[in-house]
């Protein structure tokens, strides 16, 4: 299993967890329901074609998630020591089992493995488990059918402030960026229980990047949320924005495709904008168009009374501060961008078009490489979980002039006129 796969098995179970272990204050029983519910569901798990979870693997994700303070990669599966070996199955019995789902692909794993048991295809000494079952089908391509369960939808209000964010994005009006007309884009958080917004700017793209960099700024202004509600978009099916979120212990939640009802309230939010603040701007600019949006949401949106709560969003949101998480101080850095690369015999590594190196001792190995993308010149490297210093800009043309290191290089020595003598330098 690579990293990656890893990687994003660890985000899922995050993704079953995250309630359970949030700042909110479960009662008496709450937590044993919800993970009832949770065993009762089903569940498209990455790299598996279980749909199922039991109650007590989601009690040890959770143990081992809080034994280990909080730290996102205890969940990561443990790599198995015996990769690219068979253990419980051999050949014919991977084929026999091959041929019986195809021949019945809606019977359940669990009464295909009874089916090969009592026909006696599998093989005198082995034993075919699910898990074993569940491998072999899914190396073979062969995909379990979707579930067709409908959806309850209900309305819902979070408790307290920071419990729920929900974000979507707006197309704006056209602005004038260097003598040409560019579409804008409303990039709006909006906390649940209050109806704040907790950040909104119009930007020149809805791209993964202008969403981190809004993202990043309302949590600096407001605090962490315990969970983030967005659409399927592509800047929100992210691995890297999952990764940002689970690093700060917020749960991300994606509404179901072609429902927008999900995010009733932020799309409210968007036709309040059109009809109030748009509808009378005459500004030109991008700059303009920000500026105009932070005077009418502080001076008008945040003190108005709301229709829904009765109170105006500022004072709701402000009604129960000691429930707001601080951003941690290096906030910044859990956005940054990881790649992996592997280190070149000349020490160099190449990221979107730029050339670094990197310390000799890291010659040829795999390594992560951490930066911000508006900053791309700071790059970090980290090795196994263990930072390594920073890559040095290529400079071909230095390196040109610096002379390399040299073994058994001899050098000429006075001796008595007419003879020569020659030494060994030592190694440099």
């Amino acid at each position: 299993m690579t990293e990656e796969q890893r990687e994003e098995i660890a985000l899922f179970r995050f993704g079953v967890i995250s309630d359970l272990v949030g700042a909110t204050r479960l009662e008496h029983g709450e937590r044993g329901r919800r993970i009832k519910e949770k065993a009762a569901a089903r569940w498209n798990i990455p790299h598996s074609q279980r749909t199922r979870i039991s109650d007590n693997t989601i009690r040890r994700w959770v143990t081992m998630y809080e034994k280990s303070g909080r730290q996102f990669d205890a969940l990561k599966p443990v790599p198995r020591s015996d990769i690219g070996r068979c253990r419980q199955v051999d050949e014919d019995t991977v084929l026999s089992l091959v041929r019986l789902r195809k021949a019945k692909p809606l019977l359940p794993v669990v009464q295909l493995i009874e089916e090969m048991e009592k026909k006696g295809l599998v093989s005198p000494g082995y034993t075919l488990s699910q898990s074993s079952a569940y491998r072999v089908l899914k190396k073979s391509g062969i995909s379990g059918r979707p579930s067709s369960d409908p959806v309850d939808r209900r309305r819902f209000e979070a408790e307290f402030p920071n419990d729920i964010w929900q974000s979507d994005v707006m197309h704006g009006p056209h602005v004038v960026v260097d003598g040409k007309k560019r579409k804008s884009y409303l990039i709006a958080f909006l906390d649940d229980h209050s109806r704040l917004i907790t950040q909104a700017r119009f930007m020149l793209s809805e791209n993964l990047a202008s969403f981190l960099s809004v993202y990043r700024a309302a949590l600096m202004t407001r605090g962490l949320p315990r969970k983030l509600y967005v659409d399927n978009g592509p800047a929100f099916r992210s691995r890297h924005l999952e990764k940002v979120c689970a690093c700060l212990g917020i749960a991300i939640t994606h509404t179901p495709p072609y429902t927008p009802q999900g995010r009733g309230k932020v799309e409210r939010f968007f036709r309040t904008v059109r009809s109030q603040l748009l509808c009378g701007f005459t500004g030109k600019t991008l700059e303009d168009l920000n500026q105009a949006l932070d005077d009418w949401l502080g001076l008008t949106y945040h003190r108005r009374p709301h229709s829904s709560t009765g109170q105006s969003p500022l004072e709701r949101f402000a009604s129960h501060l000691e429930l707001i998480r601080k951003p941690p101080i290096d906030l910044d850095d859990h956005f940054r961008k990881e790649v992996r690369r592997r280190v070149n015999k000349d020490r160099s590594v190449s990221i979107h078009g730029l050339s670094f190196e990197a310390p000799t001792r890291l010659i040829g190995e795999q390594i992560s490489l951490l930066f911000h993308e508006e900053a791309p010149h700071k790059v970090e490297i980290v090795l196994r979980g263990e930072p390594q210093g920073f890559l040095v800009p290529l400079d071909p043309y230095i390196n040109a002039r610096i002379g390399r290191e040299q073994k058994d290089v001899v050098k000429e020595t006075s001796v008595r006129p007419g003879q020569l003598s020659f030494t060994r330098r030592e190694e440099q």
